[in-house]
C-alpha cells in the first residue's frame, strides 16, 4: 500500500479544511524507518555535548517561533492560544532539561563488585536503542509526544513520528523546525526525526515494523492493546501512555479557595481533554458544601468557543461529544444532581460545563475516561475514604490532594494507586522535567520525563573487568573443596546472622 489516498484535517471549531494529507502504507513507512537506521548510526554516534548542542538550538527555535507554532495548534485543536502557548512553554523546558542532564544520567558510572567478585572492576553504561517509533496524540500534540521525542534524542535514537491524523500539521511543523535548524546551523542533511502521516493502519505498520527498537504510544486502553498486538510480532517493546480518571481529594482543613480553583481548572481547561485532567473529586463532609459553592460558582463562568476570549475550545475529536452526552445521560438517570450545566450542554462541537453532585459510584460518569468538560462531587467521611475511592479505578495515571496537613497530604499521596500526585495544586507534576511521567492499571505502563524517562529509551549494558586475580577460585573446573569451604565459610559469616 502507497499514499495514494489522502486525509483531511479539519478545523474542529469551524470545519474549515485545513490541509490534506497522505496515508502512508507499507513503502513509506518502511523507506523512513531505513533512513532513521542508517541516520542513527550518525546522530547515535555523536557525544553527548554535539547531541545537546543540536537539540538546544531546536529549543531556541521552537522559543523564537512559538506564536506560529500555537497558531497550528489552535487551528488543529481549537483550544485558545494561550494554551496552546503553555503547551509549548512546557515542551521547551522538558526539551532543555533533557538535552542538558542526558550526559549526567546516561554516562557510563561505576557500581560495587560485592565480596564474592571484589576483584572486578563493574560497570553500567547506557546505549541508544536505535529506532524509535512515536505515535502521539491529538489533545496536546506538542507536550505529550515531544515527552518521547526529546528524551529518545537526547539519548541517541532517532524517530519515526506519527501524529494524530487529527494534528498532522502540528507534528508537520516539528519535525520540519529540527530539520531546519540542522541544516542551517549545522550544515546537516540528517533525517533524525521523520513523519509519517495516515489513520490507525499507518500507525500499525510503524509498531509491527521489525526495524523499530521501541514504540511509544499515547492514546486509548484498547488501541495501546493493538498497539501492542502489533509489537509482539517482533518482540518490539511498547511504552503506553493510556489516559485516566484522574481523581482530587479535598481534606476538612484544605484551602477551598485554592482546592476549587484547581478543580475547574483541571476539570475544565482544554475542553476537558486531558489525560491528566481532574474527572472525579471527592470532598470530606464538613467542607463539602461551601466546596461545591465555590466550585459552581468559578465554573458557572467559563464558556466555550474559538474567539480570543473563550475559556476553552471545541470537542476536538468530534465523536467525543456523544461520549460526554452519554456519560451525563447515565448520571442524571441515576440519580446525579447537575449543579452546572446538565442533559443541554452538548451541543457539538461545544459542551458548556457540567458539575454533577450525587452521582453513584458504579456510573459511567464516575468508572469510564469522559475527557470532556464534566466533574462529579462526592462527599466522602475522611480523608482516608477518598483514597479508597480515589484507587476503586482500573486507571491510575495522575491524582492531587488539598489539605493543610503536610505529613497528611504526603501520606495520601503514597497511598494513592497513581503514578503521580500533586498536593495542594494540580497537574504539577507534568511540568517538572526531572519527574517521570507516567501510570499504572489501565492507564499503561513505562515512564517519560525525568532520568527515569532517558533511561526508558536506552539499554543498560553492564559491564565487568578483571582487575587481580580472584583471591578464591569460584568459576573455573579447577576449583578444589577448599574453595568451596573458605567460600561458605565466608558467605556465612557475612549473611547467616540475620542481620
Amino acid at each position: 500500500m502507497t499514499s495514494a489516498q489522502t486525509f483531511e484535517s479539519l478545523n474542529p471549531a469551524t470545519g474549515e479544511l485545513l490541509a490534506s494529507y497522505p496515508v502512508h502504507g507499507e513503502k513509506e513507512v518502511s523507506e523512513a524507518i531505513a533512513r532513521a537506521r542508517t541516520a542513527s548510526e550518525w546522530w547515535g554516534g555523536l557525544s553527548f555535548a554535539d547531541r545537546r548542542a543540536r537539540l538546544l538550538a531546536w529549543k531556541s527555535y521552537l522559543t523564537r517561533n512559538m506564536a506560529d507554532l500555537a497558531s497550528v495548534v489552535h487551528a488543529e485543536t481549537g483550544k485558545p492560544d494561550g494554551d496552546a502557548k503553555l503547551e509549548i512553554i512546557n515542551t521547551i523546558l522538558h526539551l532543555d532539561w533533557a538535552a542538558k542532564n542526558a550526559q549526567p544520567v546516561l554516562k557510563p558510572r561505576r557500581v560495587p563488585s560485592g565480596i564474592a567478585m571484589m576483584n572486578m572492576a563493574s560497570s553500567v553504561e547506557y546505549h541508544p536503542l536505535g529506532v524509535v517509533g512515536v505515535i502521539g496524540p491529538w489533545n496536546y500534540p506538542v507536550f505529550t509526544p515531544m515527552g518521547s521525542i526529546a528524551y529518545a534524542l537526547a539519548a541517541g535514537n532517532t524517530v519515526v513520528f506519527k501524529p494524530s491524523e487529527l494534528t498532522a500539521g502540528t507534528g508537520s511543523w516539528l519535525v520540519s523546525s529540527l530539520a531546519i535548524v540542522l541544516r542551517d546551523l549545522f550544515g546537516e542533511d540528517q533525517p533524525v526525526l521523520q513523519l509519517i502521516t495516515g489513520l490507525g493502519t499507518t500507525g500499525g505498520l510503524l509498531a509491527s515494523s521489525p526495524g523499530i527498537n521501541k514504540i511509544a504510544f499515547t492514546g486509548s486502553p484498547g488501541t495501546a492493546r493493538k498497539v501492542m498486538a502489533a509489537a509482539s510480532a517482533n518482540l518490539t517493546p511498547v511504552l503506553a501512555e493510556c489516559g485516566g480518571k484522574d481523581a482530587m481529594i479535598v481534606d476538612a482543613d484544605a484551602d477551598l479557595e485554592a482546592a476549587a480553583d484547581a478543580a475547574a481548572w483541571g476539570s475544565m481547561s482544554n475542553a476537558g481533554q486531558t489525560c491528566v485532567g481532574v474527572e472525579r473529586v471527592y470532598v470530606v463532609d464538613s467542607v463539602y458544601d461551601a466546596f461545591v459553592e465555590k466550585l459552581t460558582a468559578k465554573v458557572a463562568q467559563l464558556r466555550p468557543g474559538f474567539d480570543d476570549d473563550a475559556s476553552y475550545g471545541p470537542m476536538t475529536l468530534p465523536a467525543q461529544a456523544s461520549i460526554v452526552s452519554r456519560h451525563i445521560d447515565d448520571a442524571v438517570s441515576r440519580g446525579g444532581r447537575p449543579v452546572v450545566g446538565g442533559v443541554d450542554s452538548v451541543s457539538a462541537p461545544y459542551v458548556t460545563p457540567v458539575v454533577l453532585t450525587g452521582v453513584p459510584e458504579d456510573s459511567a460518569a464516575v468508572r469510564e475516561e469522559t475527557f470532556g468538560p464534566t466533574v462529579t462531587v462526592t462527599p466522602v467521611a475522611s480523608l482516608e475514604d477518598g483514597v479508597r475511592l480515589a484507587n476503586a479505578s482500573s486507571y491510575g495515571l495522575g491524582s492531587s490532594v488539598f489539605t493543610r496537613g503536610r505529613a497528611a497530604g504526603i501520606s495520601a499521596a503514597r497511598a494513592l494507586r497513581a503514578g503521580m500526585t500533586s498536593v495542594n495544586s494540580v497537574i504539577a507534576f507534568a511540568a517538572v522535567p526531572s519527574l517521570p511521567f507516567g501510570g499504572t492499571g489501565e492507564s499503561g505502563f513505562g515512564r517519560i520525563h525525568g532520568a527515569d524517562g532517558l533511561r526508558e529509551f536506552s539499554r543498560a549494558k553492564s559491564i565487568t573487568r578483571q582487575r587481580m586475580k580472584p583471591p578464591l577460585r569460584t568459576t573455573t573446573f579447577r576449583r578444589t573443596p577448599a574453595d568451596t569451604d573458605r567460600l561458605v565459610r565466608l558467605i556465612t559469616f557475612m549473611h547467616g546472622r540475620g542481620k
